[in-house]
């Protein structure tokens, strides 16, 4: 079950991300509340799935999980660039991810 905690903290922090983005400096009230509140529940997962994984691999999953996330959905809803060095180095960090996760005792 932390998986599954740890998974949906990473989505929810990509939604944060994305929400900040949309708030124009935290400026806007919908998406200013939006970000807050996947905030919140995204760090309250992350301390669920902490209850049986490490801190490390737990952090590093979580923030992975957001990096990697936001840098797709910032190509894909905001036409940000793909050009092959930036998805070389995407992939490098979701190539890390793994790792950590088949590395890490269940």
């Amino acid at each position: 079950m932390a998986w599954i905690h740890l998974m949906i903290a990473g989505l929810l922090e990509v939604v944060w991300a994305f929400a900040m983005k949309q708030s124009e400096g935290l400026t806007r009230p919908g998406p200013v509340a939006v970000t807050v509140v996947a905030m919140l529940a995204s760090v309250w997962f992350l301390s669920l799935a902490m209850r049986s994984l490490p801190l490390g691999t737990a952090y590093v999953i979580w923030t992975g999980i957001g990096a990697v996330g936001a840098f797709v959905l910032g190509i894909v809803a905001l036409g940000e660039s793909a050009d092959p060095l930036r998805l070389t180095a995407a992939g490098l960090i979701l190539a890390g991810l793994l790792l950590l996760k088949f590395a890490t005792p269940h």
